[in-house]
């Protein structure tokens, strides 16, 4: 019996040191772990920002591309063909329209989700607003007269549907840096 106390004696506090030893241990082992994954995050978020900026920056570039692009005085200016009739001159502006529009679809990856509500919101109301200053002529009548039309209109309206949009992203743009 002396014996087993004796061995009690000797193992119990050698047993509490090493669950000491073994708390401590694991202790050390998950900081230098938190700090081996925060310093790999920092890596990680320092290649994210040298490769992802520029291709945000080239989003901003892009959009507002396609919103100076889509305003209806450019478009005027870009497509007008006095060979076309009202309708098909509607037609072509609104094909346009769709057409850059989705070419930059991919874009609202690299945007906040307001700014890409913008610029869909000035897409959808630069097709209307064509729409309506079209249907106002009759079909037959000459392109040109639905180009005066539209440049009439925003001059004395101050109707710029992209406008709102285009003032969005260069102010988020700017926040960013």
């Amino acid at each position: 019996m002396d014996l087993l106390i004796d061995i009690l004696k000797i193992t119990l506090p050698a047993g509490l040191v090493l669950y000491a030893m073994y708390l401590v241990v694991k202790s050390l082992a998950q900081k230098e772990l938190q700090e081996k994954q925060l310093e790999l995050k920092r890596i990680i978020q320092e290649k994210n920002t040298e490769h992802i900026l520029p291709i945000r920056l080239q989003a901003y570039e892009r959009l507002g591309l396609l919103l100076e692009r889509i305003s209806p005085t450019n478009l005027v200016m870009r497509l007008n063909n006095a060979e076309f009739s009202v309708g098909l001159f509607q037609h072509i502006l609104v094909n346009e329209i769709r057409n850059e529009f989705a070419h930059n679809l991919s874009q609202q990856m690299y945007i906040s989700d307001e700014a890409w509500l913008l610029t869909r919101k000035a897409v959808e109301e630069t097709i209307l607003f064509i729409n309506n200053v079209a249907s106002s002529l009759p079909e037959d009548n000459n392109g040109t007269e639905l180009a005066k039309k539209l440049l009439e209109t925003v001059a004395s309206q101050n109707v710029y549907p992209t406008q709102e949009a285009l003032q969005f992203l260069k102010a988020e743009l700017r926040q960013m840096f």
